[in-house]
């Protein structure tokens, strides 16, 4: 899954919180639950900017320390991001992974779009099958928190 590190600093009066990952991406809250909150959508909006296809999503690094939080963008931004990534780690362009799914190009292009994506678990099955089990989907739903853990990866 698309996530990144958030910085969290305590100030006087409020929380401020940065993504070293991600230079221009900053936002506060008055408590840590607000600020934490306030990083999700935050990260969502910085990520959004990936609707340009030319557009390099940043590798995220992993910190050490109490101050660093992982955040998962909103699903609808962190989903056709995660395809996109792995598409070009497989050495793959659009056209041939839509020619792999048997899709329409524009169709890929859209899977691609943080926002315009909605893809059925059956379109990332076959996703993750045209690129040899390379795509991978965890989901955690709870309400109640807006970050995770880092899923270890394959």
């Amino acid at each position: 899954m698309i996530q990144y590190q958030a910085k969290i600093s305590k100030s006087h009066d409020s929380y401020t919180v940065i993504f070293p990952d991600l230079p221009g991406c900053f936002t506060q809250g008055e408590t840590l639950e607000e600020a934490i909150k306030m990083a999700k959508e935050a990260l969502t909006l910085f990520l959004e900017e990936a609707r340009n296809p030319n557009w390099e999503i940043p590798k995220a690094k992993d910190r050490h320390g109490k101050n660093y939080h992982w955040i998962i963008p909103e699903l609808e931004v962190a989903i056709p991001l995660m395809i996109r990534q792995k598409r070009l780690d497989a050495g793959l362009t659009q056209q041939k992974l839509a020619k792999k799914l048997e899709i329409p190009f524009q169709q890929l292009q859209k899977l691609e779009t943080p926002r315009k994506s909605n893809p059925t678990v059956q379109t990332l099955e076959k996703i993750s099958e045209a690129l040899n089990g390379k795509l991978e989907v965890n989901l955690i739903i709870n309400s109640h928190r807006t970050s995770i853990k880092k899923m270890p990866t394959a």
